[in-house]
């Protein structure tokens, strides 16, 4: 059996992909442009892709193929119904990385509120040194305790980081993309409404139709000053440009995990924003923990295992 991994660098140097290896021959690729699917993918019985578009056109030139394993938790990338027509079967993996972007909403939100990189170069300027006092507070800052927090996304990492948030005293409220979600737990809220009276706002939502563009200008403009935006969901559900306005406009501090294109475009808006140091953006990493990565390999040959048991190949 052959298996072929298509961008082995979004998985990180650290994980040992050897383990693919008891399935048989394995070639393991860094990264795969377009244009070097077909040729890599041709021969292959199993293909395991975080990224890398699957669609018609390299299925219909895999004689062989019969199990895409995607290495992570949304399947955009693959044309699920081109798969299906052709009996191939589709695997993601889900709940791989809570802990993990959870932890990561934390320390985007603690660097933010307790402005922390100007107290850091306070003391590497050797400008503390100079002070004759023992401590600064030039960059005031609340506690969390007594903060409404406002979850866009109650799924399970919005859950999680629900429950932390309220371990550090926050009042925790949400708003529900779907419009269906009924939590008996935290109130449920009208966007504009959690938009307009919470200290905190974290995003924890999947890109759709109905979250696109969600948070555009007029949304925008209902944070109030001194507020904190968090988007550790994707992207485009965040209009940047009107993003960029506001933060111009009013003290809006931001921390962005995600972006509407990654990675970001040199010509990307928001490298103008007028305030850099309100501006917090980390390159999609609030799901690489290496405990998750560890994880994620361990349930990719899970589903591989499962597969093989059903199907004879």
């Amino acid at each position: 059996m052959k298996l072929v991994i298509l961008d082995a660098k979004t998985l990180g140097d650290d994980i040992d992909l050897g383990v693919f290896e008891k399935f048989g021959e394995v070639k393991v690729f860094d990264v795969t442009t377009p244009g070097e699917r077909i040729e890599r993918c041709k021969d292959a019985d199993i293909i395991i892709t975080n990224k890398v578009v699957i669609d018609e056109e390299v299925m219909a030139a895999c004689e062989h193929l019969r199990l895409i394993c995607v290495a992570a938790t949304g399947m955009n990338n693959i044309d699920l119904k081109a798969a299906q027509k052709r009996g191939i079967e589709v695997k993601n993996v889900s709940g791989y990385s809570t802990d993990s972007v959870v932890q990561h909403t934390f320390a985007m939100l603690f660097y933010l509120m307790e402005k922390l990189p100007y107290y850091d170069d306070y003391v590497k300027s050797k400008a503390w040194s100079d002070s004759g006092i023992f401590t600064c507070i030039d960059r005031p800052f609340h506690e969390l305790r007594g903060r409404q927090w406002g979850i866009i996304g109650l799924g399970t990492i919005g859950k999680a980081v629900a429950k932390v948030a309220e371990a550090f005293g926050a009042t925790v409220v949400y708003y529900s993309t779907s419009g269906e979600n009924e939590d008996p737990y935290y109130p449920r809220m009208e966007l504009d409404t959690l938009l307009s009276t919470s200290h905190i706002v974290s995003i924890h939502a999947p890109l759709n139709e109905k979250t696109k563009n969600l948070l555009d200008f007029a949304k925008l403009e209902k944070i109030p000053a001194g507020s904190i935006l968090l988007n550790l969901g994707r992207g485009g559900i965040i209009n940047e440009t009107d993003l960029v306005h506001v933060m111009d406009d009013k003290e809006l501090y931001v921390g962005l995990d995600v972006t509407e294109k990654e990675p970001l475009p040199e010509d990307s808006i928001l490298y103008e924003v007028a305030n850099p140091d309100r501006l917090l953006i980390t390159p999609h990493i609030a799901w690489t923990s290496i405990e998750a990565r560890e994880k994620l390999i361990a349930a990719i040959v899970h589903n591989i295992e499962v597969f093989l048991k059903k199907h004879t190949i």
